[in-house]
């Protein structure tokens, strides 16, 4: 078994050839830093939208080294918070997200991209009676709340005909997503962006930003709009490390299963499958007949640290293991043939946001916790319309400059994320042994404030 290593997702495509990084102070209209997903879609649409813009992306690493490439491949239009934080313009958000999946659909067959996409639904299990009721009331509350047309509520004997876990009770359908190659898909964007004439600087690490320029370790970019896209990389930046946490997530993939095994499991609708513990995990089944099952595995590290070489720790890779064959027990033996982590970017409020100052000229998006490759195109969609001073329906959606506090200073936020998981884990056996829904997973979200 591989460890480490970015992902499993470039591993199978190869990693990109270099892209060069600056040779010395330059001048351009936009410049943005990061080039993962969100980057990427903001600096696609402001050329779509004016091509005489001179735009960069400054890039510590390459394209999508980031979450966009070791992410889980589910492109879902879907929400990881609660939408009452957004206040009375929560449906219109709503309706804009549900509408990103179509939308980098349409981007994707434009610019020819192939990236696996396979479009399918969402099945979210519920494996005990406690996991069945919250399952039941998300999905009655997510309906009423403009998502009815697109959920359906199933019980076991109509998902056994589409997947077999054991102990299931049922399930939420959510229709309209499609599953993804992560890294396939970050690739497929940047050679996009270049196409239409934007400059990728790889290798060059910002050290500060300040209205107008941006400095980096290669040279200084003077510019009239900087965009910070740097999601889970954002504690990173000087005076941002509390902005934004950066949460861990591990994934395994499996060597590709047999056709037997596969006859066992079910799944022959490509799905992306999860669970509702508080603990969840997340699936896909892959291109190439491969289970990819990924959970949270050290969730946060002190100070906001990164783990840069992507490697899970073996606690992290055995309970992914066991996850894998509680849920998949016809792949219990299978060979793992990689396993990885990455980071993902949680405001405080756990609800992510956008923001674009017209006196600096800098804006920001970020905070998707864990359901990104969607989100991002929104986020870039709307970050394009706020850099170009258009008054549109993105611009007045209400995630747009939200006050968000900082997390906590240290001890505090590493006690804190800790302690939670702690909880949930905790949560979680209880109802699995056939508690009702755990009161600690609800303490444990009122102090985290979920």
């Amino acid at each position: 078994m591989k460890t480490g290593g970015v992902s499993f997702w470039w591993d199978e495509i190869g990693l990109p050839a270099a892209r060069p990084g600056l040779t010395g102070n330059t001048a351009v209209d936009v410049c943005i830093i990061g080039a993962g997903y969100t980057g990427l879609w903001a600096a696609w649409y402001l050329a779509a939208a004016d091509p005489t813009l001179r735009i960069l992306i400054v890039e510590r690493e390459f394209a999508g080294f980031g979450a966009s490439g070791r992410n889980g491949g589910w492109l879902t239009g879907g929400f990881a918070w609660s939408h009452a934080r957004y206040g009375a313009g929560a449906a219109a958000l709503v309706a804009a997200m549900g509408g990103s999946v179509a939308e980098i659909l349409r981007v994707v067959r434009a610019e020819g991209i192939d990236a696996d996409i396979f479009e399918t639904d969402e099945l979210t299990v519920a494996t005990n009676p406690a996991q069945w009721a919250r399952l039941q009331a998300d999905a009655k509350a997510r309906s009423a709340k403009g998502e009815a047309d697109r959920i359906t509520l199933i019980e076991n004997a109509a998902l056994a005909r589409r997947l077999h876990i054991p102990g299931a009770l049922g399930a939420v359908v959510v229709s309209g997503v499609a599953r993804v190659q992560p890294a396939k898909l970050v690739r497929g964007l940047a050679q996009a962006v270049e196409r239409r004439g934007v400059r990728i600087a790889e290798g060059t690490a910002v050290t500060g930003f300040a209205p107008g320029q941006v400095i980096t370790t290669q040279g200084r970019v003077t510019a009239r709009i900087i965009l910070r896209c740097t999601e889970g990389f954002t504690a990173t930046l000087p005076g941002h490390r509390r902005d934004l946490l950066p949460l861990n997530s591990a994934q395994i993939v499996t060597a590709p299963l047999r056709p037997e095994v596969w006859d066992k499991i079910g799944w022959q609708g490509h799905e992306i499958v999860g669970d509702f513990a508080h603990s969840y995990f997340y699936a896909q089944r892959t291109a190439a007949g491969r289970i990819a099952l990924g959970a949270r595995g050290v969730p946060h590290r002190y100070a906001s640290g990164i783990d840069h070489d992507g490697r899970p720790d073996p606690v992290t890779v055995a309970h992914l293991r066991h996850l894998l064959a509680r849920h998949f027990p016809a792949a219990a033996g299978a060979e793992i043939a990689h396993a990885w982590c990455g980071v993902l970017g949680v405001p405080r409020d756990w609800c992510a946001g956008v923001g674009f100052d017209p006196a600096t000229g800098i804006g920001h998006a970020g905070g998707y916790v864990g359901v990104g490759v969607s989100t991002a195109n929104l986020a870039g969609r709307t970050l394009a319309d706020l850099a170009l001073g258009r008054d549109t329906p993105l611009a007045r959606l209400p995630w747009v400059n939200r006050k968000v506090r900082h997390w906590e200073p240290e001890p505090l936020r590493w006690l804190g994320v800790r302690g939670m998981y702690a909880a949930y884990a905790l949560a979680d056996r209880f109802e699995a042994r056939g508690g009702g829904p755990s009161r600690l997973a609800q303490a444990a979200n009122w102090l985290a404030g979920r």
